[in-house]
């Protein structure tokens, strides 16, 4: 990836990370944009790095547009999308013959996600942009795999217990 791509994916993972319940919307535009920016290299074989942003920028207005008005719909799109990518990361990560089925695997990680985020909401919602955030922050830099999954590991662990807390307050409140 050029330059601005992960600059802009760090910055919107840190807002997610922390954010990612309050700012349901800004979780369904970052997960959009991950997917264009993941999207673009398949319309054009070296995309260009104002076509990669320019794709990326419209699949997350696309999905802030939808989060705002289908609600519901958006709800289980991003669970797809969010498991999805959940899932084929993780299969890949720790399972040596799952890498081979990535479509299936990403299907079958998206089905859980929108079941999850439907039924559980708010902790959904919370676990789900706090893995995102730290997708989004963590494939950003380069390290060893066992690093790479500690990383993933704490910021998500960090993402989940800081919006944990600020919703426990808001509803106590």
């Amino acid at each position: 990836m050029n330059l601005p791509i992960p600059i802009i994916s760090v910055m919107i993972g840190a807002i997610i990370l922390f954010f990612g319940r309050r700012l349901f919307w800004l979780c369904v535009a970052a997960i959009g944009f991950a997917a264009g920016a993941e999207f673009a290299p398949h319309l054009i074989h070296e995309p260009s790095q104002v076509l990669e942003l320019s794709v990326a920028v419209i699949f997350g207005f696309t999905g802030a547009l939808v989060a705002m008005f289908l609600q519901k719909v958006a709800i289980a799109v991003a669970g797809f999308l969010a498991g999805g990518k959940l899932g084929t990361a993780l299969v890949t990560a720790f399972i040596t013959e799952g890498a081979r089925y990535p479509g299936i695997t990403f299907v079958v990680g998206g089905i859980i996600g929108a079941i999850l985020l439907l039924a559980l909401f708010d902790w959904a919602l919370i676990a789900m942009s706090s893995f995102v955030g730290a997708y989004l922050i963590g494939h950003t830099i380069v390290l060893p795999p066992t690093g790479a999954t500690l990383l993933f590991v704490g910021l998500a662990t960090i993402g989940i217990i800081v919006q944990a807390a600020a919703f426990r307050g808001r509803a106590v409140a």
